[in-house]
């Protein structure tokens, strides 16, 4: 049994099943509702997703005919999205869960439209927290 919420805690979801066909996709549409290099996604099944909290503030962008994209309407926090042609799926935006989970991706997509300044570069050091002598703000 998995946690989910948005950034301001308004939306929250369980989900009590697992995790499918987890990806880090690099397409422009992901990079652009993310506003980061990649989006990690997974699929749920509906049956197994329960919103907890957050009806009235959940809310969706029409991305094509069958494709909504919803987001909580307060801290703008992209949490699934729908698709008419998959009626028993939602695709999730792994970000958004507050527990640890025991599925992990299993490949990276749409590289060749990934942002020219990623680089996939593991020799980048790595902080705990912040790096040193960056300001907090």
């Amino acid at each position: 049994m998995y946690q989910a919420s948005c950034l301001c805690g308004q939306v929250k979801i369980l989900i009590d099943g697992t995790i499918t066909d987890i990806i880090h996709c690099h397409c422009s549409r992901c990079r652009k509702s993310t506003g980061t290099a990649f989006a990690t996604n997974g699929y749920v099944s509906k049956e197994t997703l329960t919103l907890l909290q957050g009806t009235q503030t959940l809310n969706f962008y029409q991305a094509s005919e069958h494709t909504r994209k919803y987001f909580c309407s307060n801290c703008a926090s992209p949490i699934y999205s729908e698709n008419s042609q998959d009626p028993l799926r939602v695709r999730l935006r792994l970000g958004v869960l507050d527990s640890d989970i025991i599925e992990r991706p299993s490949s990276h997509n749409f590289v060749t439209s990934r942002a020219c300044w990623d680089q996939f570069d593991d020799h980048l050091p790595h902080y705990k927290g912040c790096e040193p002598n960056r300001s907090k703000s």
